[in-house]
């Protein structure tokens, strides 16, 4: 066997090796909602959607991919070894070899379509969100967010990250540090959550690994995403988009907690679990009150018109109109 082989041979099994000790060394449990150390996997999913993403990711990317780079190590071992010079002294005079230029262009594309069946069902779930129970405005700014809840009526807040010297004062571990935020968002545990996710200043990224959050906030435009944290638990994450020179100091905390605590800290910001009207109403949206409000005018001329012979009729004799209709009709005959 060649030099160059037995270096190639080499390297993977130093490469394989080196996983393999990564692997073993991640004796700590992994840790929901946050990062573990020595981890090489993903975060445990807390939401369908991740879910879904651990399955594309588990399922078919990664035996995809395992199985494409030992086809490709394996070709590169098999001509090193068959066409060294040792065992080839004499060269091929030939360039190119059609069927095989055909095969590594189809089956790669093969491959990809294959792939994109699932990229695209999952894609369909991000935005198929089903009927929203509570709906969070999220504001990036530098070098912070705000939340408010125009369903429940909580006012915008602002969510720091929580300073060095305080993890200790709430009995925190320090490995939060840069992770927890003062004033996190809370939702109830189950909930469809949508958030609309904007900026105030430049671009910023909400992600939350744990629920499979990616979403830009761009000023000037509102994005729109969905999570069901499907158990209570205090879950983190971070700005991911590059925006300044605090751009490490913007974590994203939530705190998904039972249906009752969760009415309980509304009520603490002044908020109230019934909606006051029907614009607030979950799963209202601008469409919906606009149709609503349309309905209601169109509602009141119709009225106006057929209320139109007794315009001068005092306002006591309201009662009376529903009488007088019958007698109107004839003439309108």
């Amino acid at each position: 066997m060649g030099t160059r082989a037995r270096g190639l041979i080499g390297s993977g099994a130093a490469a394989l090796a080196l996983a393999l000790f990564a692997a073993g060394c991640n004796a700590e449990p992994e840790r929901v909602g946050q990062p573990t150390n020595g981890a090489v996997g993903l975060q445990p999913a807390a939401a369908p959607l991740k879910e879904q993403a651990h399955l594309f990711h588990d399922a078919i990317l990664m035996p995809i991919i395992t199985f494409i780079c030992l086809l490709v190590l394996g070709l590169l071992v098999w001509i090193v070894v068959r066409y060294n010079k040792k065992s080839n002294p004499v060269p091929a005079k030939w360039s190119h070899n059609t069927l095989v230029e055909v095969i590594w262009t189809v089956v790669p594309v093969l491959i990809l379509v294959f792939i994109s069946l699932f990229s695209f069902r999952l894609l369909f779930a991000y935005h198929d969100m089903p009927e929203p129970d509570l709906t969070v405005k999220v504001t990036g700014n530098q070098w912070n967010w705000a939340y408010e809840y125009p369903d429940q009526g909580v006012p915008e807040y602002i969510s720091n990250m929580l300073p060095e010297e305080e993890l200790a004062a709430r009995g925190l571990p320090h490995d939060l540090y840069r992770l927890a935020a003062d004033e996190p968002m809370v939702v109830p545990v189950g909930a469809n959550v949508r958030l609309l996710v904007t900026a105030a200043d430049v671009i910023h990224a909400v992600a939350l690994p744990a629920f499979g959050l990616k979403t830009d906030a761009v000023p000037g435009r509102v994005n729109e995403t969905w999570f069901r944290a499907d158990r209570p638990g205090v879950y983190y994450g971070q700005c991911s988009e590059l925006c300044g020179v605090d751009h490490a100091f913007m974590p994203i905390q939530i705190n998904v907690v039972p249906r009752a605590e969760f009415a309980a800290w509304v009520a603490s910001r002044g908020g109230s679990m019934t909606p006051r009207s029907a614009a607030q109403a979950p799963g209202g949206t601008a469409a919906q009150i606009e149709a609503g409000t349309t309905g209601a005018v169109a509602s009141r001329n119709v009225s106006s018109e057929a209320m139109a012979p007794a315009a001068a009729a005092p306002v006591g004799a309201t009662a009376d109109l529903p009488e007088a209709a019958p007698a109107a009709a004839p003439a309108a005959q």
